[in-house]
């Protein structure tokens, strides 16, 4: 059975290693990751951050494949389309549809933030969850969409059950089942504001919100709690054979619990940061979060073990354990730096001092970026790194990071002197 994820309610710094390997942590966000879906053959991650940005990754390489900018305020929600598309959904109320190629089609816009996306089982309407009180049912073909209304306050999370009915969960502390053609949704009332929803492929429907409990609806149409943590539960995510049950929590916890039993069954801690983002691999089953710590991270789901590099047995090249190569690696993941090594979705660092801005050899640069009048030097790096790349340099793909820290950015500077020559 399969489990359709219906809401992630809301980047990252990185290690000291260049290459990073599969099942390494995923780290290139300037802000914290609020959204994450992986496609269904399991090669690529799609992240969405508080950066601005959604970020589509090679899921063997770890590397930027591309890097999506439309959005003026945070990317909290994003979807994968068939055929290599994507959907994301802003803090700006816009929703947004991208090719393969990475570029843009807005396909409406909210008047409020979009929380959550959700897919129709034949990726044909896009369902988009909003703190405008309303959800929409949008087709991706361009055509009218049809409004949700009904909820007292934000709307947190949607989803689509199997019958193509859609599902949405509020902070007014009700689900809402919505009929296929207009008319009156049937209102559950729950105890508690929520933040996420889930759906079985059965078309069980699991949600959960403030107070840390998981609320199952059965098909019967019973209504059980399970606990978890005392905290607000922001995020959801079920494993492909549907046997467990992921919960993120706003204290970087995040609960397994057995579907069958509704017993805990594993605790993980990543980071002492929120983990607002979760989502399963459709292939191998391990699970990936992203959180305040701009760090996605990905665990075997099956015995909690954390998977990266040490102890996936990787081999990396290694640039020693200087401050700057610590620094350097929130860059890692979108630059290289070797003559030879090629451009990611950033350009290539290698003989970085001293070229003009918007001129690296084969990188399709922004057309703003192409008219300015930059030179690469250790000073102007440094500069565009202490007032930040928006300020900087207007118009940029690059994602909002700044180093506000004067011996960070000067060791940043050596290193890069050493190693892009």
């Amino acid at each position: 059975m399969r489990w359709i994820v219906g809401a992630a309610v809301a980047v990252f710094l990185a290690t000291p290693l260049l290459t990073l390997p599969a099942a390494a942590d995923f780290r290139g966000h300037g802000g914290s990751i609020r959204a994450l879906a992986v496609s269904t053959d399991g090669s690529q991650i799609l992240s969405g951050s508080f950066d601005t940005t959604a970020i589509l990754w090679n899921r063997d390489t770890g590397a930027a494949v591309s890097v999506l900018r439309s959005h003026d305020e945070s990317v909290n929600t994003v979807a994968l389309l068939p055929g290599g598309g994507m959907v994301t959904g802003g803090q700006d109320g816009r929703l947004v549809v991208w090719n393969a190629d990475g570029e843009p089609r807005k396909l409406g816009r909210h008047d409020g933030p979009v929380a959550s996306l959700a897919l129709s089982a034949d990726s044909r309407i896009v369902a988009s969850a909003s703190w405008d009180g309303t959800a929409r049912l949008t087709p991706l073909d361009g055509s009218a969409y049809r409004s949700l209304t009904g909820h007292q306050g934000n709307v947190n999370a949607v989803a689509f059950l199997p019958d193509g009915r859609a599902v949405t969960a509020g902070y007014d502390a009700t689900l809402r089942i919505w009929p296929m053609q207009d008319g009156p949704a049937e209102v559950i009332s729950v105890n508690a504001p929520l933040n996420a929803l889930a759906i079985s492929n059965d078309g069980t429907i699991v949600a959960a919100g403030v107070d840390g409990r998981l609320r199952i609806r059965t098909l019967d149409g019973a209504l059980h709690e399970i606990e978890t943590t005392p905290v607000p539960v922001t995020a959801l995510a079920i494993s492909p054979d549907e046997a467990t049950i992921a919960s993120a929590a706003i204290d970087g916890s995040i609960w397994l619990v057995d579907r069958a039993s509704g017993s805990v069954r594993l605790t993980l801690q990543g980071a002492d940061s929120p983990v607002w983002s979760l989502a399963f691999d459709p292939g191998d089953g391990s699970l990936f979060a992203g959180g305040g710590d701009r760090v996605i991270r990905q665990w075997d789901a099956a015995t909690g073990e954390r998977l990266n590099r040490t102890e996936a047995g990787e081999t990396t090249e290694d640039f020693g354990g200087s401050r700057g190569a610590q620094v350097f690696a929130a860059c890692q993941a979108c630059h290289t730096l070797s003559e030879d090594a090629g451009n990611r979705a950033g350009p290539t660092l290698h003989g970085i001092f001293g070229r003009r801005i918007g001129t690296a050899e084969g990188y399709n640069y922004s057309e703003a970026l192409k008219g300015m009048d930059i030179v690469w030097t250790p000073e102007t790096v440094s500069e565009l790194f202490d007032v930040g790349p928006n300020h900087y340099t207007p118009g940029t793909k690059m994602p909002e990071q700044r180093i506000t820290d004067p011996a960070d950015r000067a060791a940043l500077m050596e290193f890069l002197e050493e190693r892009t020559r």
